[in-house]
């Protein structure tokens, strides 16, 4: 047993670390800190090549450190660590406004916007988008391989091509021709060959005009019995389809257009014209422009016409439009986040008046009813018919529900849920929900002379009325709704 402690004793002792005569800072560890795959360091002899072998990224953890020649018992001297840190005041927050003593004119200079894509850059870079072209089309061709139906103001899908029916287009031979925009019409096809997308010269007056065929055959005849267009009133027709010549002058004028809408702009706001020039459409040939312009009143453009003729040496033709057909020819997305209605297949504008949202029991909110054009929304009306339909099985709004505990007055409905909301008449800020057949029950009972508790019996919620918005001017409802 001696002899055991006394080798215990020897082998601790040759373990048995001496003090250091260097300070703590000084010391070098033996062991270190890295990630797998990065490398040795020179001084981390505690790396081994297992530790390589992990995956990329994998933190290795560190071992205890220790420090060579150091006793675990000696703390060191305190002197030798430096200065101990002052400790750091918490960040005081205070309420007053330094608007004016910020110095804002460095943010003047500051450009917040972010650059364009590749491909929306070279989306507003093409100039017959507005046709319905990808690309500037190709002179040698006369047929269009840039032309997207999707991509044109008032599309139109081919769906006769997937039934099983003839599609012979000379069975119906009338063909739709699309212009810039919403500017489409139907002119007679000659003899020859023709398919959607071809390049054609057409008749104009005077001289000719340049357009892309966009339908074809019993499509055709469809689209004009819902436009109401009987082919006797087809008179114009097709001439050819376009030479290498008349593609090139038709890029050569569509060119010229955006120019030709500001300069146009700028001539009217000199003559203190209360009109605005929305769009400017070239003739194929270069020699006629129409020039589409919105007004409130009846305008004098006869001066205009004559610095305009004079100025760009061509025909002039001014077309008044509203700010519905403006909005549709220009195109957007409207605020339920889809592509406005006038510019993918709404031709027909029925106007919208105040009343349709009250019989739709919405917000007389300006902001809210009004569309991108500033005029209510045309997607009012689509919902007017079903609503005039169901709100006639609900009671009318001067009937009163008698109860024991008072009257019960008119607040609301919702034809969906088929629910009324009633209130006392001495206590109008609380609403009862009443199903519809609930309130029939009540009113059967008022009519027989036998008066119910209270609302709440009925009621399947309570809550406190809520103001909706309501303190519009009519002024201000009558500007967007239809004169």
């Amino acid at each position: 047993m001696e002899n055991n402690a006394e080798e215990n004793k020897k082998h601790k002792n040759q373990h048995k670390r001496h003090k250091s005569s260097k300070p703590r800072s000084e010391r070098r560890p033996t062991n270190g800190t890295t990630f797998a795959n990065e490398g040795k360091l020179k001084d981390s002899p505690s790396l081994s090549d297992e530790e390589d072998l992990r995956p990329v990224g994998m933190l290795v953890e560190p071992e205890p450190q220790t420090f060579e020649d150091d006793d675990p018992d000696d703390v060191g001297d305190i002197s030798d660590l430096g200065p101990r840190p002052k400790k750091a005041k918490p960040t005081q927050f205070d309420d007053k406004d330094h608007s004016q003593s910020e110095d804002w004119e460095k943010y003047l200079d500051l450009d917040i916007r972010t650059g364009l894509s590749p491909e929306a850059e070279k989306i507003s870079q093409n100039i017959f988008l507005t046709r319905g072209l990808s690309d500037i089309p190709d002179p040698e061709r006369c047929h269009c391989r840039q032309y997207k139906y999707e991509a044109c103001k008032l599309p139109s899908y081919d769906w006769i091509s997937k039934l099983d029916i003839s599609l012979d287009y000379t069975e119906f031979p009338i063909a739709e021709v699309r212009f810039k925009n919403s500017h489409k019409d139907f002119y007679l096809i000659p003899e020859g060959v023709f398919h959607v997308g071809d390049i054609v010269s057409v008749e104009a007056s005077p001289g000719h005009d340049i357009g892309i065929i966009s339908m074809l055959g019993l499509q055709v005849k469809r689209q004009m019995e819902r436009k109401r267009v009987k082919p006797s009133d087809v008179v114009k027709r097709i001439y050819r389809p376009a030479r290498y010549t008349d593609i090139e002058e038709w890029i050569a004028a569509v060119g010229l257009e955006y120019q030709t809408m500001l300069k146009s702009r700028y001539t009217a706001w000199d003559l203190n014209l209360d009109m605005k020039v929305n769009d400017v459409e070239y003739q194929g040939d270069g020699t006629k422009a129409i020039f589409y312009y919105s007004a409130d009143d009846r305008v004098d453009f006869r001066q205009l016409i004559k610095i305009l003729g004079e100025q760009f040496r061509i025909r002039i033709e001014m077309r008044q439009i509203g700010v519905r057909q403006e909005a549709a020819r220009l195109g957007g997305i409207g605020s339920c986040g889809r592509e406005f209605c006038c510019s993918t297949w709404l031709t027909n504008f029925q106007s919208v008046s105040t009343s349709t949202a009250r019989t739709q029991q919405l917000s007389l909110n300006p902001q809210k009813l009004a569309g991108m054009c500033g005029k209510l929304k045309c997607c009012l009306n689509f919902e007017q018919e079903t609503y005039q339909r169901e709100i006639k099985e609900f009671p009318q709004a001067n009937v009163q529900l008698k109860t024991a505990k008072g009257k019960g007055i008119y607040n609301k409905i919702d034809i969906f849920k088929k629910i009324v909301w009633y209130a006392y008449s001495d206590d109008p800020s609380t609403i009862f929900a009443i199903p519809l057949d609930k309130v029939k029950q009540i009113i059967k009972m008022n009519s027989e002379g036998k008066v119910p508790e209270k609302l709440e019996d009925f009621a399947i919620v309570n809550q406190k009325k809520v103001e909706e918005g309501n303190n519009y001017s009519m002024d201000e409802l009558k500007h967007i709704a239809d004169s």
